[in-house]
Parts: structure tokens; sequence; C-alpha cells
């Protein structure tokens, strides 16, 4: 258990918990003394272990199943997420799935659903987070904000990606859904802020990095010089979430290692 505890006392419910990007954000939020709603769609096992490592470190953790692009089970799942909890402090929107092809063999199934998962997961389950915040009102003791929102996004929200045009459709949108909830809540006290991660050891990108040859050209698009790895982005997430970051709002924090930086430009510019 982190001994600074952050986020003591508060509830964070992050979506597509049980691997990559959403367990470590889900796994340092409890270290930090977060009481943590482990959300996901598949993978039982898996969410089984997680539970089992957080309670280990005396970690407060349970995990409920809910398809984040359909508004019933989102609706249900923060009903749950209440009756255990008492309330929600903080939302990660991590849910996210690919489904990459050439944009003329592109499929009006794969389109919605990159779509209805990435984007609209996120509208649905924001909207039920501020309803919460607005229902629970401040508790100061707890955070000096009535709510926190953080947007798991990508450097694909600015860098255009051929062949994943759905992918970077729905990163572009989160940013604007982002800004512009930002703009309206911010005057509630709810802070909404995105994490943009570039390159991260997750298996949902396995094959960009998992060989030395696949590593090495993946590392040519990093000035940084090593792919980054899920503890990045959880670090990143626990100060969002914290009052550290009380002034930082409509926010957009590349951890990118410097991906947007477009080093193909630094010696042919």
């Amino acid at each position: 258990m982190n001994q600074n505890q952050r986020l003591k006392g508060q509830t964070a419910l992050v979506t597509g918990a049980n691997s990559g990007i959403g367990r470590a954000i889900a796994v340092e939020f409890a270290k930090e003394g977060a009481n943590v709603v482990i959300n996901y769609v598949t993978n039982k096992e898996a969410t089984e272990q997680m539970l089992d490592e957080i309670r280990s470190f005396g970690g407060i953790a349970t995990a409920l199943e809910a398809d984040v692009s359909r508004e019933d089970q989102v609706m249900a799942m923060f009903r749950q997420a209440i009756i255990t909890f008492g309330t929600i402090d903080i939302l990660v929107n991590n849910a996210g799935i690919q489904r990459d092809s050439a944009f003329a063999d592109m499929s009006l199934e794969d389109w919605l659903l990159v779509l209805n998962v990435n984007l609209t997961g996120q509208f649905l389950c924001s909207r039920e987070a501020v309803r919460e915040f607005m229902r629970r009102g401040l508790v100061p003791e707890r955070s000096v904000s009535l709510g926190k929102i953080i947007c798991i996004s990508s450097v694909h929200e600015v860098i255009p990606w051929a062949g994943h045009a759905n992918y970077a459709a729905s990163k572009g949108g989160i940013k604007l859904l982002m800004e512009s909830m930002a703009q309206e809540l911010g005057p509630h006290k709810i802070r909404v802020n995105s994490i943009a991660p570039g390159a991260i050891k997750t298996p949902i990108n396995k094959s960009a990095w998992s060989t030395p040859e696949a590593e090495a050209k993946l590392l040519l698009l990093i000035p940084y010089g090593r792919v980054g790895e899920p503890f990045d982005i959880a670090r990143t997430a626990v100060w969002l979430a914290s009052d550290e970051s009380d002034y930082v709002h409509g926010a957009s924090v590349f951890v990118d290692g410097g991906m947007t930086l477009y080093p193909g430009f630094s010696t042919n510019g």
C-alpha cells in the first residue's frame, strides 16, 4: 500500500480495467487508498486474479461486468457500484478496442463497433458519473472537486493513422468530448481531463514491440528512446485524480516519450 494515500476514502470506477493500461491504473489507485470498481467485459479469470492482487496488499476492490457501449449495462453498473461503495468520486474512461483495416475495406460493423465502445462508451459512463457527482454534492474532506473524470485517449487524437480510420476518429472525438464536458462542467467543480498515451506495452499492440526488430522500428517514432509501460500512464492518472492537480482542467496530457514531436522531421525539416 502506498504511504501517500492521495486517493484515500474515494471510490474510482475504471472501465476496461482487467488488462493493460486499465489494469495498471486500477491497481495504482488501490495502492493510493481508493476503493476501486474494476469494469470488464471478458476474461473473468484475469479479473479474479486482479482482485486477489489488490486484496493482497490491503486494497479494496470489486468487479462489475458491463459493455460500456450499452446504456442499460452502464446504468446498471453505476447503480451497483453506488450500492457497494456509496458513491463514485472518480471515473476513468479506459475501455477501448481496435478493428483495423484499409479504409476501402472497412465494414460498417467495424466502424460502428469502435465508435460505440471508444466514444459512445465514454459519453455513457461520463453522463452517469456526472449525475452521481451532482446528486452527492461536494465532500471537502475527500476532495476539493465535486468529481473527477479522466478520459484515456491516444496520440492519435492529433496524429492521423492510415489503416486505423475508425480508431483515430474515435480518439479525435474523445478530445472534443472531453473539452466540451470540461467547459460545461468546470463551474460545477467537476474536473475533466484526458491522458493521451503513445506507444505503451499492452496486449492490444503486442505485435509492435514483442520482437527486437519490431521494437527497434517503433523506437524510430519515440525521441525519448523507450517504449512506454502501463505504469507510466497509471502514475499520471493518480496525479490527475488527486487534488495535487486541482487547477488542471480540460487538458490532454500526452504521455508518449515525445511521439507527438514528429521525430521524422528531425533531420528533414
